[in-house]
């Protein structure tokens, strides 16, 4: 993995905002990066990051858990500033969603 990919896993650490949840990203040895729904309103628990994220030109692709549902979804992540990630996904059976995580510490 090159160091620019590096770095971007590296930034992804933090706690993070998406509607009703806080998502806590840390470095793991499972996935390299794990999000957890520290809290809202369903799924608490919940680790999001199903598969290793592999780095695609200014992105990461895998499989990532939707916080509110659990379905898992094959997602594009992006970094739009070093505070705001845009996750894009699809499930299996086509379901589709789309939005942004906002760094809160």
């Amino acid at each position: 993995q090159s160091a620019i990919a590096e770095t971007k896993i590296e930034s992804m650490v933090g706690t993070w905002k998406w509607e009703d949840f806080t998502i806590r990203v840390s470095k793991c040895a499972k996935t390299e990066v794990c999000a957890k729904v520290a809290s809202g309103p369903k799924n608490v628990g919940l680790e999001m990051i199903q598969s290793k994220l592999k780095a695609t030109g200014d992105s990461f692709v895998g499989k990532v858990a939707h916080p509110q549902t659990g379905d898992t979804y094959n997602s594009k992540i992006s970094m739009k500033s070093t505070n705001v990630w845009h996750i894009d996904g699809c499930t299996a059976a086509n379901v589709c969603a789309s939005g942004d995580f906002k760094r809160i510490n």
